[in-house]
C-alpha cells in the first residue's frame, strides 16, 4: 500500500479562485438530538392513532366471521398503508428539520423501505377486501371486482393511482433503476404523488374509518392538507422564491484536472443560503436545453458568505456541461442539503476520509472545522497521483491549519470491496486503519467517495472500534 504524506512537489498546483482561503463565515450550526428523537415519534404515533381508529370502529369485533375478518383485516393494512404513503411524501418533501436531523442519505434509504411497506400492505389491502366482500356476497369474485370498480365511489379512480403506484414500485427495484437515466427515473417517481391523490377520493368517500367520526375526517384530512403543503412549500416554493428573490450567477469556471472542473458561484443570495461545509445543493446551470435537470454537487471550498465553489468530474451528460459554463449564466438552487458537516460532530479529533471526486466535500471540511494541531487526519483514496483531485489544496490546507494530509494511491483490488489498493490486499480493510489512523477509534470519521468504496470504509472504522453514530457519510444514489 502506498501511504505517504504528501510533500509539496507532489501534486501539479490545482486553480484556486480567490474565495479559497477568504474569511470563513461561522461554522455549522449544531443540530440537536431531540429532532430525530421527535421525528420518531411522531410517525410512531402516527400509526398508533391509525390502529386506534381501526379498533375504535369496530376493527376487533369484526374478526368473528370469514368475511368479517378478511374485510377487517384489509381495513387496516390498507389504513396502515395510506399511512406510510404520506410518511413517504413527508420523507423526501425536504422539510429542513427532518433533513436536518436525518440527511438525505438516510431519508432516501428510509423513504425506500417505508414505499415498499406501504406497497406490499396495499395490495394486502385490495386482496384482503375483495375476499372479505366476495365471502359475504352471491356475486362471486369476479362479479365482486366487477361491482367494486363500477359502482363504489372513486374506486376507478383507485385503480389508476395504485396502476401509477406500480409503475413507482417496478422502477424503484435496482435492477430496474441501473437501466435508466436520473432524469427519467425521477420524472416516473414523480408518479407517485399521482397516485397518492388518486387514492383519496376513495378513502373519503367509502373508508369506514374515514368516515365513522369528525377526529377521523379532521386527522386524515389534516394528514393529506399538512403532506400537499410540505411538497409545494419545501420542494417547489422555497427553491424558486430563494432563486428568484437573490439571483446567483457564475463567477468563474476553473479546469482543476483533465475531466475535472470547478464552478464559482456569486451573488446577493450566496448569504442567504447559509450553507456549511460539506453539504450539497442540486443545481440548476441555465445555460441552454436540459438546464432543467438537477445534479447534487458537494461544496469543495468553505462558504465565505460571498462565493460558493463546486468541484465536479465529468461522468455523464450534466457534470460535462460544466466545463461549457460561462460567467454570468443564472444559477437556480434547492438546499442546502446533508449532514456531512461540522454540525454533527462528537469528538475533538477527526478523521477524513475522501475517494475519487467525493474529497470535495472533505476539502471544505478540513477549512472549516475548528482545530487544533494533530486533531484532523485527512486520508485521500486515489488510483494514480495524477487523479488526487484538489491535491495541492489539500496539502496547503493542511499545512496551515495543522492537519496531518495522507494519500493511499493505486489501483484497485480486483474482485474485493476494500478501501485500498491492490498493494495493500494482504491487509484487512480495518488493519490497514489502524496503520494508517492508530488513534482512529478516538475519531469521529467522515466518508465520501463511490457508495462500495465508503461502506468498505466504514466497516473498517467500526472494526476499529468507532461507535456507528460517529461515522458520517452520505450517499448519492437515487
Amino acid at each position: 500500500m502506498t501511504t505517504i504524506d504528501l510533500p509539496p512537489a507532489a501534486v501539479t498546483a490545482a486553480s484556486q479562485p480567490a474565495s479559497a482561503h477568504a474569511r470563513r463565515v461561522p461554522g455549522a450550526r449544531r443540530v440537536p438530538r431531540w429532532w430525530r428523537d421527535a421525528s420518531v415519534a411522531a410517525f410512531w404515533l402516527v400509526l398508533l392513532w391509525v390502529t386506534a381508529l381501526w379498533v375504535a370502529h369496530g376493527g376487533v369485533q369484526d374478526l368473528g366471521s370469514l368475511s368479517g375478518a378478511l374485510t377487517s383485516v384489509g381495513r387496516l393494512t390498507g389504513l396502515v398503508s395510506s399511512a406510510l404513503l404520506l410518511v413517504q411524501v413527508f420523507l423526501m418533501a425536504r422539510i429542513p428539520w427532518f433533513e436536518q436531523a436525518w440527511g438525505q442519505d438516510e431519508l432516501a434509504r428510509t423513504h425506500r423501505l417505508v414505499g415498499f411497506t406501504s406497497f406490499n400492505l396495499l395490495w394486502a389491502h385490495i386482496v384482503l377486501i375483495t375476499l372479505g366482500y366476495a365471502a359475504a356476497s352471491t356475486l362471486g369474485l369476479w362479479g365482486t371486482i366487477v361491482d367494486f370498480v363500477l359502482n363504489y365511489p372513486g374506486m376507478l379512480l383507485a385503480v389508476a393511482g395504485t396502476v401509477a403506484l406500480c409503475l413507482v414500485v417496478v422502477t424503484s427495484v435496482r435492477r430496474a433503476r441501473r437501466r435508466l437515466r436520473y432524469e427519467s427515473w425521477h420524472l416516473i417517481h414523480l408518479y407517485g404523488y399521482l397516485g397518492a391523490g388518486l387514492a383519496l377520493p376513495h378513502q373519503l368517500w367509502t373508508g369506514q374509518e374515514f368516515l365513522a367520526s369528525t377526529a377521523s375526517t379532521v386527522f386524515w384530512w389534516s394528514l393529506y392538507a399538512a403532506c400537499a403543503a410540505a411538497v409545494l412549500v419545501f420542494r417547489v416554493g422555497v427553491p424558486l422564491v430563494r432563486s428568484l428573490r437573490s439571483p446567483l450567477r457564475v463567477v468563474a469556471v476553473h479546469e482543476e484536472a483533465p475531466g475535472v472542473t470547478s464552478v464559482v458561484i456569486g451573488g446577493p443570495g450566496v448569504a442567504l443560503l447559509r450553507p456549511a461545509a460539506g453539504q450539497f445543493f442540486q443545481w440548476r446551470f441555465v445555460d441552454g436545453p436540459g438546464w432543467t435537470r438537477a445534479n447534487p454537487y458537494s461544496l469543495s471550498a468553505a462558504p465565505d458568505g460571498k462565493h460558493l465553489r463546486v468541484t465536479a468530474a465529468h461522468v455523464g451528460d450534466g457534470t460535462r456541461r460544466v466545463a461549457d459554463l460561462r460567467p454570468g449564466t443564472r444559477v437556480l438552487v434547492e438546499g442546502p442539503y446533508g449532514r456531512l458537516h461540522a454540525g454533527v460532530r462528537t469528538r475533538q479529533k477527526v478523521l477524513l476520509m475522501g475517494a475519487g471526486i467525493g474529497i470535495t466535500p472533505i476539502r471544505a471540511l478540513l477549512e472549516d472545522l475548528d482545530q487544533a494541531p494533530g486533531d484532523v487526519v485527512v486520508v485521500h483514496r486515489a488510483s494514480t497521483r495524477e487523479q488526487l483531485v484538489l491535491g495541492q489544496e489539500l496539502f496547503d490546507l493542511a499545512s496551515s491549519r495543522g492537519a496531518r494530509y495522507v494519500t493511499v494511491e493505486g489501483p484497485r483490488v480486483p474482485g474485493r470491496d476494500t478501501w485500498l489498493p491492490a498493494s495493500a490486499a494482504h491487509l484487512s480493510d480495518a488493519e490497514a486503519l489502524a496503520q494508517v489512523v492508530p488513534d482512529v477509534a478516538e475519531r469521529d470519521v467522515y466518508l465520501c467517495g463511490a457508495p462500495a468504496w465508503m461502506a468498505a470504509a466504514r466497516e473498517a472504522a467500526l472494526a476499529c472500534g468507532v461507535p456507528p453514530t460517529h461515522v458520517h457519510l452520505e450517499r448519492f444514489e437515487y
